[in-house]
């Protein structure tokens, strides 16, 4: 009897191609969605076929591939596709501390997928049948602080600079959490159609109440090919044409966002050293610029050395100097000391594995828990010894656009 799958005998994983759909996410139905797209493509699921909290410590993520080895490894799998995300797909998100509980992994009974001008319809067992209906929006949305008050999370800030320039760590990350309540039950497909329309260079998500749009992808793996999009270092937009010019060129130009930068690309160039026998790391950040804000940016590829799968080089990069800090230990205690609250799913990784060990990951920026007609905004800030408080708040507010625009419209 599989276990995992709580049957009787091994399921069928039939994967067909299907004709292309102009819009992933029109085609979910009102059950809880499962997300990842990006510039239109990606994938899409509903239903689930398993389910598992993952047990939180230091080896969640070796738990977690052993729990998909399990599952994957009970099914019979039909794949007229053989690309990457066909066949049985597992969506996770796993909470920012290790110590935390709220880790998941589902693998949905049906996926729609798209890559390259070719689609296909995966699902498992006999696929459930799902009622269309339309997505109503949550209406009239107010707003109350979360775990701190602004000027609380300032002064968290301020003290934050006050370790760094003592010398106990070089750089960590603050994040504020924001509390949203809607007139009516918040419908995801909503939140996910607003945020793929608005910003479609980023990643949008949604896995397990955590929905987003991430503009910073963990690691993309295909066969024994990485990437990996490095974001630090932040400036909101400009009010017009020149003003925008002027700030991007700031950006390139300053030393804390340069220095900020240098950090996560180091860290992410220490946790793919030992996995990659090639690893290609630009030499100057290029600039990123999204609807909200302009970001330093840097694209590392590489190509694994010993067959590692997409969540073995998740555990290997989690967490990022661009979410965490430098150095790695020492930042997550300022976190734990300063933040004020668990973050949850937020800067954790977010996203999809195949049972082939390809997929891809993003780091749960710009997103929120949403339960109900509450939801829980989250937007975070790169702190360095010469950090203004002022300024870092509204970096953050800045970043909270993005999900109130996904609620509001």
């Amino acid at each position: 009897m599989s276990v995992a799958l709580g049957i009787t005998r091994p399921p069928l994983v039939r994967t067909i191609p299907v004709h292309h759909p102009e819009d992933l996410i029109a085609r979910l139905p009102q059950a809880p969605p499962y997300a990842w797209v990006h510039q239109g493509e990606g994938l899409v699921a509903w239903g689930e076929a398993a389910r598992v909290t993952v047990p939180p410590g230091p080896g969640r993520f070796d738990w977690a591939r052993r729990w998909l080895a399990t599952v994957f490894g009970e099914t019979r799998i039909d794949d007229d596709v053989h690309v990457p995300g066909s066949g049985p797909v597992a969506f996770g998100s796993f909470t920012f501390d290790p110590e935390s509980h709220g880790s998941v992994l589902t693998v949905p009974r049906v996926v729609l997928g798209r890559r390259n001008g070719r689609a296909w319809l995966t699902t498992v067992g006999e696929p459930p049948i799902d009622l269309m209906s339309p997505a109503r929006p949550p209406g009239r949305v107010v707003y109350a602080d979360g775990s701190l008050t602004a000027p609380a999370w300032q002064h968290a800030v301020a003290r934050a600079v006050q370790e760094i320039r003592s010398g106990r760590l070089e750089k960590t990350v603050l994040a504020r959490d924001l509390v949203a309540t809607a007139e009516r039950d918040i419908d995801v497909r909503v939140l996910l159609d607003r945020l793929a329309r608005a910003y479609p260079e980023c990643y949008t998500f949604s896995c397990a109440g955590l929905v987003g749009a991430t503009p910073e992808l963990l690691v993309r793996h295909t066969g024994q090919s990485i990437e990996s999009l490095v974001l630090a270092g932040t400036t909101a937009r400009g009010a017009g044409a020149a003003q925008d010019t002027a700030r991007g060129a700031a950006l390139l130009a300053s030393g804390k966002d340069r220095h900020e930068h240098a950090c996560a690309v180091a860290s992410v160039r220490e946790a793919l050293t030992p996995l990659c026998s090639t690893l290609t790391i630009p030499d100057e950040p290029e600039l990123l610029s999204l609807p909200n804000v302009q970001h330093l940016a840097s694209r590392v590829r590489g190509r694994l050395a010993d067959g590692a799968s997409v969540l073995d080089v998740v555990a290997a990069m989690h967490p990022t100097a661009a979410v965490g800090g430098t150095p790695t230990g020492v930042a997550l205690e300022v976190i734990r000391e300063l933040e004020g609250m668990d973050r949850g799913g937020y800067a954790g990784p977010v996203g999809w594995i195949d049972a082939r060990g390809d997929g891809e990951w993003g780091i749960a920026l710009r997103c929120a828990q949403v339960r109900g007609r509450r939801a829980r905004l989250f937007a975070g800030c790169g702190i360095m010894g010469r950090s203004d408080p002022a300024a870092e708040l509204a970096e953050a507010q800045a970043k909270f656009r993005v999900m109130r625009y996904a609620l509001e419209g």
